[in-house]
């Protein structure tokens, strides 16, 4: 793997000053944004800045993980970092001597060395890389901005916020922030807290997504007499992948505007439909994908909310799925009885002192358990961030949440806007932050896209200076 380091080989000679883009987060939002920068035609006066607090990109939360047995929850052929080619993964997989089903799930570390790998194929003079987390970022009377990160500040034409995910909001229970205490792990990535525990250990886990299930294979395959309970509000697992199937499943256009319900009617119906003539729900889910942003957009902003309060669960376990050995995994856990999932969410939790208590639902005896996991799943909602970077540009008036609070407002092809609904002149952003513009902006089909189209605005400029 080519090496990327923070500061990069002197630029040769040049008549035009470059036009300097700063990314804000080295991970998959980062790293896809800068490649579409880097090796575009005509992107030779552009210079680019990763800013990454680690110094490590390509990782971020999503595969910063160490543990081989956390797998993408997307087959191999489907993850290529360029849309236009689509067996680039699988590429790179052979040629650093792995062996990849292109129906297949990558491990998440693999996928982490592959973006590292792909950035370095592009970089050249015109990269850097710096280390540390950008603190607040500043507008220039005559345009662009100053970035500050760790003690040093760097100037900026434009910016782009492709922090990922944040950390999961404070468990709140029976109307209580759950206290610091030993046995309470917040950070659900806090993997060497998870390790210290003793080898015949109960973990509440408190939530039921991909997260959760990451968390507990970890702490369950560190040693046989550990012991899980998952508990959410719903106790719904996602599905599992099949096999993959050679019949397709393409659904009639949706009309807009449409209702929450009907869309869930629409969805039931064609699931229907494709089971009368053999073809799994799955492929009614999949071909629905190509769809999804025009009606998200579509909905009135009363019925994007419904679709949250109501329906969006239910569609998030059939839409991110896990891979089939993850499935295997859990359910082989659950025939030991080393691992049991429970609805209701949690009803309240008594300290005692290294251990604690925790009631989950109607369920009548409490769980003594000596750790309590919060896999929530990250918390959107840029108003109740502490992160003093999204508390800068809301103070600075750069940056808005959402209508439905689910990150950051934006125009549809990523412009930051301000709280007066005005567009800010060189801002973007790219992944998770777009969720409530663009409810599909989690997976990387979807994350690449918006990268190139940020890239082409950037370039865009480029041409009219």
């Amino acid at each position: 793997m080519a090496t990327l380091y923070p500061s990069s080989p002197p630029a040769p000679p040049s008549t035009a000053p470059a036009t300097r883009v700063a990314i804000v987060g080295g991970g998959a939002s980062g790293v896809l944004t800068a490649v579409n920068l880097l090796s575009a035609a005509g992107s030779e006066g552009l210079s680019v800045t990763i800013h990454e607090a680690s110094g490590i990109v390509g990782r971020g939360i999503a595969y910063g993980t160490s543990d081989p047995r956390h797998l993408l929850n997307v087959r191999a052929r489907h993850m290529s970092a360029w849309p236009d080619v689509p067996s680039d993964l699988l590429e790179w997989a052979a040629r650093t001597g792995r062996d990849l089903d292109p129906q297949g799930f990558l491990p998440r570390r693999d996928y982490a060395a592959y973006l590292q790998d792909t950035l370095a194929s592009v970089a050249d003079h015109r990269l850097t890389v710096r280390a540390g987390r950008v603190d607040d970022i500043v507008p220039l009377p005559e345009g662009g901005y100053e970035l500050y990160s760790a003690g040093a500040v760097s100037v900026a034409d434009a910016v782009v916020l492709a922090y990922g995910n944040q950390e999961p909001r404070d468990l709140v229970v029976d109307g209580d922030t759950l206290p610091a205490a030993p046995w309470h792990l917040p950070n659900p990535w806090d993997l060497a807290g998870l390790h210290l525990l003793p080898g015949d250990a109960t973990a509440v886990v408190v939530g039921t997504g991909l997260t959760a299930i990451d968390t507990t294979i970890t702490f369950l395959e560190k040693h046989a007499s550990r012991r899980v309970v998952m508990a959410s509000r719903h106790g719904l697992l996602p599905f599992p992948h099949v096999g993959q199937q050679s019949t397709a499943w393409v659904s009639p256009p949706v009309e807009t505007p449409v209702t929450a319900d009907a869309l869930t009617a629409f969805f039931r119906t064609q699931v229907a439909a494709a089971e009368a003539r053999g073809v799994d729900w799955r492929a009614v889910v999949d071909g629905l994908r190509p769809q999804t942003q025009a009606i998200w957009q579509g909905m009135s902003l009363d019925e994007r909310r419904r679709f949250l309060a109501t329906h969006a669960r239910f569609w998030e376990v059939r839409r991110h799925r896990m891979a089939p050995e993850v499935a295997e995994r859990l359910e082989h856990y659950q025939a030991e009885g080393r691992l049991v999932v429970l609805s209701g969410g949690i009803a309240r939790v008594v300290d005692r002192g290294r251990r604690c208590d925790v009631h989950i639902g109607q369920v009548g005896a409490p769980v003594p358990a000596d750790v309590l996991v919060n896999c929530t799943g990250p918390s959107p909602d840029i108003t109740r961030s502490s992160d003093p970077l999204l508390l800068a540009l809301r103070e600075r008036g750069l940056a808005a949440p959402d209508a439905l609070h689910l990150g950051l407002a934006t125009t549809a092809d990523g412009a930051l806007l301000d709280p007066d609904g005005r567009v800010v002149p060189g801002l973007y952003a790219v992944g998770p932050p777009r969720k409530g513009v663009l409810w599909e902006s989690t997976a990387i089909p979807e994350i690449r896209g918006q990268a190139a189209e940020v890239a082409r605005a950037q370039l865009a400029g480029l041409v009219r200076r």
